[in-house]
């Protein structure tokens, strides 16, 4: 991921770009072409093709602060998806497409969130936990068919997680009985964690991508320069006419 400037932006009804990356759709697919710098500890370029085919789209919104400042938007909760990257990373499999839209920053309405998706028996289910700065909490479950649809569904209990491995505390849903753990770790910062994670939904076990966010750790001055190693900034990029 790299920050750029107004000028590395173009849009169309199909095409999303921004720098050399950029998103577009062929048909029913969603073709994503990366052309990226890799941060540390891997730098180099991260150059290749993502290719995800919804199984169904969506138009669930879900405002994540009774304000509307945020809002998570599931627009494939199910998908097949194909990778061909540089460095070795080709695979196939099953995936998602989803994004969280604002108008706010998150460090100001939100001191911490919890969100998981996980594929469950024809088709998938979701959870955000959140805890807001006005003291407020958000507890959601939301269950997709395999083409989109929304489901009603009985959110299971919350259930803690160990600490990552920055000491980020975690949790997520699971069935009465049942402690979900970490499979697979995919991000670990200081205020962050991404990992692959087994639950149990409806008698169902599952391994999903869960992530869990201190926004109070990134908020703080200390940390937040520290970013700059991570996301590379090009604001003088413009594309050629």
């Amino acid at each position: 991921m790299t920050d750029r400037g107004e000028g590395a932006l173009r849009q169309s009804r199909d095409v999303f770009e921004v720098g050399p990356s950029r998103l577009s759709w062929a048909g029913e697919r969603l073709v994503i072409n990366i052309d990226e710098l890799a941060s540390p500890p891997l730098p180099g370029r991260v150059k290749g093709r993502i290719t995800l085919t919804p199984r169904g789209l969506t138009g669930v919104e879900l405002p994540l602060h009774p304000a509307g400042t945020h809002v998570w938007r599931p627009f494939a909760p199910t998908a097949d998806i194909e990778v061909d990257l540089n460095r070795g990373w080709q695979w196939t499999g099953h995936g998602y497409f989803d994004a969280n839209f604002g108008t706010r920053a998150l460090e100001d309405d939100f001191s911490y969130w919890t969100w998981g998706r996980f594929p469950t028996p024809g088709g998938a289910a979701c959870f955000y936990d959140a805890e807001r700065r006005d003291g407020g909490r958000l507890a959601v479950g939301a269950k997709f068919t395999e083409t989109g649809e929304i489901e009603p569904m009985e959110v299971p209990r919350k259930a803690p997680m160990a600490r990552s491995l920055w000491a980020v505390r975690r949790a997520t849903r699971a069935d009465p009985g049942f402690r979900p753990r970490q499979v697979k770790a995919m991000l670990d910062a200081p205020f962050y964690s991404r990992s692959v994670v087994r639950t149990k939904i409806g008698g169902h076990e599952t391994d999903g991508v869960h992530e869990a966010l201190d926004l109070d750790r990134f908020a703080s001055p200390f940390l937040k320069p520290m970013l700059a190693l991570r996301v590379p900034r090009r604001p003088g990029w413009r594309f050629e006419r």
